[in-house]
C-alpha cells in the first residue's frame, strides 16, 4: 500500500484480461507514481466499480469478440469512469471504442499504429505467395490419397505483376516496399487521405477511384481501418470489377468486405481466390461458406499476432501512455478535436495542464 502522500499523485491505469506482452507492465513498473489494476471479463460490478471510478487510463483490447461489452469504450462504460482521460487500444484497430462517445466525454483515444506492420505485411505476402503457388490446394490433395497430376496445380509467378493496396498507411507502405523490392511489382494505391506525392513517397501510384484499382490489379490487399466510411466498401459491385484471375487479400478488419458477396464472386469465377485473416464474426463458424473453397486460405486474425509485433505494440503503448500521463501530446491521437476539452479535464483531475 502506498503512503497517503504518494497515493494523492498516483496515476491509475487499468486493463481487462491481458496486455499485448509483459513489457507493457515492465515499463509501467519503473514508475512509482503509476498504479496498474487488472479486471476480467467476468469481474463483478462490486470489484470493478472502485477501479473504474478512479482510473485515469484504460489500456483496452481491440478485438470486439474477446472483450465483454460492458468493458468496451462506449458511453455506458465511460459514464462509470469520471476521471478517465485516455483510452489506449492494444493494436492499430479501435473496434472496441466509440470515438464519438469518447470525444463527447472529453477523453482522448490513441492506438499503436505501426507496431505490428511487419507481421501484417509479411502475412499479406505469405497469403499472396500461397495463393499464387496453389500451396494449400496441392497440400490438401497430396494428403487426401486421391489421384492427382501436378499440372492440376500450375500456379503463377508474382514477379512484375500488379498489387492494389487499399489504404497505404503503416502496413500498406510496408506491403508496397516488400512487393516492389522483392518482386519488382507495380504498386497501385487507393487512399483518399493521401496525395499523389505522399503515396509516391510510400512506393505506390495513386489511383483516384477504387474501381480503377480493382480493374488493374492482379492482387488486391485491404489495409485500411474499419470505420463508418469503409464498412461495406467492398461488395458485389466491387468484386465484379476485379479481374477473374485476381486474388483478394484482407488483413484489415471484418466488415470492410461483404462476405456473402465474396462467396458469390468466387462461386461465379469472378475472383480467382482469397486470403482472409479477418471476419465479421470471429472466429467464423465452421460451416461458414468461405471455408468451403479450395481457392481460399484463412487464418483467425493472426496476421499481426507475432511475438515481435506484440512486444513492439506493448512497448509503444506503455511509452505513449506514460508520455500522456506526463502531459505530452501523443503522436497517435485519433480524435484530435477533443484536445482543448481534454486539457481542461486533465488539469482539473491531475493538477497539471498538458502541452498546447
Amino acid at each position: 500500500m502506498l503512503p497517503d502522500s504518494k497515493r494523492a499523485n498516483t496515476k491509475r491505469v487499468f486493463y481487462v484480461n491481458n496486455v499485448a506482452a509483459p513489457v507493457f507492465l515492465d515499463i509501467l513498473a519503473t514508475r512509482p507514481d503509476i498504479q496498474v489494476d487488472r479486471l476480467e471479463n467476468d469481474s463483478s460490478d462490486t470489484d470493478a466499480e472502485p477501479i473504474l471510478t478512479r482510473a485515469h487510463a484504460y489500456q483496452i483490447g481491440s478485438t470486439r469478440q474477446e472483450l465483454a461489452m460492458k468493458f468496451q469504450g462506449y458511453a455506458p462504460l465511460l459514464k462509470r469512469c469520471p476521471n478517465l482521460l485516455v483510452l489506449s487500444t492494444s493494436g492499430a484497430g479501435f473496434d472496441t471504442v466509440s470515438l464519438a462517445d469518447a470525444t463527447a466525454a472529453g477523453i482522448i483515444v490513441v492506438n499503436q499504429a505501426g507496431g505490428n506492420k511487419e507481421g501484417v505485411a509479411e502475412h499479406v505476402l505469405g497469403m499472396m505467395l500461397a495463393l499464387s503457388k496453389r500451396l494449400v490446394a496441392s497440400n490438401h490433395v497430396m494428403r487426401s490419397g486421391k489421384p492427382y497430376h501436378r499440372r492440376d496445380f500450375i500456379g503463377d509467378d508474382v514477379q512484375g505483376r500488379t498489387i492494389g493496396i487499399i489504404g497505404i498507411g503503416h502496413v500498406g507502405t510496408r506491403v508496397a516496399e516488400l512487393c516492389r523490392g522483392l518482386f519488382g511489382m507495380r504498386v497501385l494505391a487507393y487512399d483518399p487521405y493521401q496525395t499523389a506525392e505522399q503515396i509516391a513517397a510510400r512506393g505506390g501510384e495513386k489511383v483516384e477511384a477504387l474501381e480503377d484499382l480493382l480493374r488493374q490489379s492482379d492482387y488486391v490487399s485491404v489495409n485500411c481501418p474499419h470505420t463508418a466510411e469503409t464498412r461495406g466498401m467492398l461488395g458485389a459491385a466491387q468484386f465484379a470489377q476485379m479481374q477473374p484471375h485476381a486474388y483478394f487479400i484482407t488483413t484489415a478488419r471484418g466488415g470492410i468486405h461483404d462476405e456473402a458477396a465474396l462467396a458469390a464472386a468466387l462461386t461465379a469465377g469472378r475472383v480467382a481466390g482469397a486470403g482472409l485473416d479477418v471476419w465479421e464474426d470471429e472466429p467464423p463458424p465452421s460451416d461458414h461458406p468461405l471455408l468451403g473453397f479450395d481457392t481460399v486460405i484463412v487464418s483467425p486474425h493472426t496476421a499481426g499476432v507475432t511475438n515481435q509485433s506484440r512486444h513492439t505494440i506493448a512497448k509503444i503503448a506503455a511509452e505513449q501512455l506514460l508520455d500522456i500521463l506526463d502531459g505530452k501530446k501523443p503522436p497517435r491521437l485519433l480524435n484530435p478535436e477533443v484536445w482543448p476539452v481534454y486539457r481542461e479535464r486533465f488539469a482539473r483531475i491531475l493538477g497539471v495542464t498538458p502541452e498546447a
